[in-house]
Order: C-alpha cells, then structure tokens, then sequence
C-alpha cells in the first residue's frame, strides 16, 4: 500500500460512526503511535536548524521525540541506516542528487529506495550549490570559467598552492555527494590539471573566507541555504564560477550517472563569471525522507512533513547565528523554539492539518 492511501485509510479509520439512538459518534483525534520518534539530522552543521524545527512541532503533535544528534549521519549512510530503521526520519534529502544512495541494495537485495518515501516541500528549487572563485582574482586575469583555468597554465599555477602542479578546488568530506560530483565533472571535461581537496567542509571553508579576505586566489564549493556563502558573500568577494559552456556540465555518462544537462543555467547574473551560468550543477529540492514503515505507521507525523515549509531565509538567517558562536545542541533547539514562536500562526496551521490528516 502506497503511502497516499495508506493515510487516507488511517484520515477514513478515524471517523467511527456508530448507530445509536438515531446519533453519529465521532472518534477523538488522531494520536501519536506509542514509542519514541528517531529523528536523524546530516553532519553538516546548516542543517541541523530543520532537525530541531521537525522535531519540536512533532513534540507538539504529541510524539515523545528522540535527540537528532544521536542520529547524525552522512548521506552515504543515512539512507541505508534509514531503510534498515535504524532512525525514522530526516529533513536533509537533497533531490535528486540524493536519489543516487536510493539505487543501493540491502542485504535482501531490495533497493534501498523501497524502504523510503520522500514527502513535502521543505525548500523546493531554491538549494542552490557550486564553485565560488575570488572576485578579485577573476577580475585580474580575466577568468570567465574552470574549463579556461585547467586549459591555461599560468592560472592553474594560481591555485596550485602545495607545489604538485595542479590546481586546487577545496570540496567536500569523502562522505558527502558533492565530492563525487566534483571528481566526475574532473573526470568527464578531462580537467587533468585540477584537482579536488577533500577534508572536512568547516575547516575548508574558513581556510578559504581566509584567502578570499586577503584577496588570494581560491576556489571553493558552497551551497544555500548556508551562512557559509553569507561570508563569502557573492558579487562582493566571490563570484560563481561557471565551469564553461553546457557542454562541460555532467550528461549522465559518467559512474555517477549524474546528469544535469537538462537543468537551465543557474540565475545567478553579474554573480557569476559566465552568462549564462553553467554552474555545473541543477538547482535542489530539500525534502524529508522518512522510513516508509514509520511513515505508514504515523500518518499524522507523515501529514505534517508534507505540510511545512521552511523559508530559505530563516534558515541562512540560523546558520549565521550558529557560526557566530550559538553553536551548541541546547542553542540549536532554542532557535528552533524561538522560530516556531515567531512563526505561530502558521505552525498551528501545520498542526492541524496534520492532526485532521
């Protein structure tokens, strides 16, 4: 049973109407399954905001509601330790490039994809992620994509810092999707002067706003909704840097199998170093991912995470007071708190509509 008639049958279950003395009963409301919820949350840390939100209003419906950061995972694991239920739910599926860890197969031989269902509209066509280059430097030398740089010695040279003769893109931690799509967008346009730096993203990124500050060369890839591209600061410090014509922008052929050649050019203007942008990327939808189990089983949480909408602003809006030093777990769920205060009226708009499902 799919899950749409799996909650309308729980939503028809509800209305028990029984015939006696000529008057209908109603069934009281909807209630929690008993047991506690396992909320999961990525291991980026501009995430965590959406975990703590998911899990305070699922408090509110009545849930007894477990710690996201007992379940931090990367994607590379989530989905399979989802599947396997080992957590209920997370509010960090990036689609479609998170579609790839679906395709995995358990024990069973079933695919990983099976176990799940993907519900609601967190953040729809509004994740943006790529490369950012040093504004300055793009300026200087005339720089307009990373197709130019790997093709141009004197600038690989420029971002060549540990001497081996290959340019640098600092990218992501091994664990993550954003690592393998940079090494096949290498491997794909045959880059072979560029290489990736894979280590962990904040470290990364700060060595990077470092540089950038300074006005020294460095490329580097970010996202929004991120307080991270808030400090490199687009149009101002950085650029996007296109990585050329469409062409160079992944087709599907490579072991991935990612393919955004369909996707348009990201609407990023006098921001980017192209026009159009090619940022080698397709715009994202952030969505829930939930273990189709629980959510089958919990019609009332699964309404609710097809209800609620974060908007991208709030969460960069976080993400910048996390990384100005409220960044512990108990500051993490007050700002959680202190948005769903803020934002009354249309969470209790969220709550019913899950209870009523």
């Amino acid at each position: 049973m799919d899950l749409k008639r799996s909650v309308a049958v729980a939503s028809a279950a509800a209305l028990l109407f029984v015939a006696c003395g000529g008057e209908s009963e109603v069934a009281e409301e909807p209630t929690p399954t008993p047991g506690v919820v396992q909320p999961g949350r990525a291991n980026w840390e501009t995430g965590y905001f959406q975990a703590a939100v998911y899990s305070a209003l699922l408090e509110e419906l009545g849930y007894v509601v477990g710690d996201p950061a007992e379940h931090e995972y990367p994607p590379v694991e989530a989905y399979r330790a989802m599947a396997e239920g080992a957590f209920d739910f997370w509010a960090n599926g990036w689609y479609s490039q998170h579609l790839t860890w679906h395709e995995d197969e358990l024990p069973d031989g079933s695919p990983i994809g099976d176990h799940l269902v993907i519900l609601g509209e967190q953040v729809v066509a509004a994740a943006l992620e790529g490369l950012v280059i040093t504004k300055s430097v793009a300026d200087d030398h005339g720089i307009r994509s990373l197709d130019q740089i790997n093709a141009d010695p004197e600038l690989v040279a420029l971002f060549d810092t540990d001497g081996d003769g290959l340019g640098e893109i600092h990218g992501c931690p091994e664990s993550w999707t954003c690592d393998d799509i940079i090494d096949e967008l290498i491997e794909f346009n045959d880059w072979s002067n560029l290489e990736q730096v894979k280590a962990e993203y904040p470290g990364l990124v700060r060595a990077t706003i470092e540089r950038v500050r300074a006005g020294e060369p460095a490329i580097q890839y970010t996202w929004s909704p991120s307080g991270h591209l808030e400090d490199l600061s687009p149009g101002h410090a950085v650029y996007w840097l296109s990585v050329g014509d469409n062409s160079h922008v992944l087709d599907g052929t490579t072991a991935g199998g990612y393919d955004f050649a369909a996707a348009p050019p990201a609407p990023f203007g006098e921001q980017c170093t192209g026009n159009p942008c090619w940022i080698g990327w397709e715009v994202s939808d952030i969505q829930v991912t939930a273990n189709r189990a629980f959510a089958e089983a919990n019609p009332m949480a699964a309404r609710l995470f097809e209800v609620v909408v974060l908007p991208i602003e709030d969460i960069v809006a976080q993400n910048l007071r996390y990384q100005d030093g409220e960044n512990g777990e108990a500051d993490v769920r007050r700002h959680a708190q202190e948005w769903i205060a803020a934002n009354r009226a249309v969470v209790d708009a969220w709550l019913t509509a899950a209870r009523t499902n």
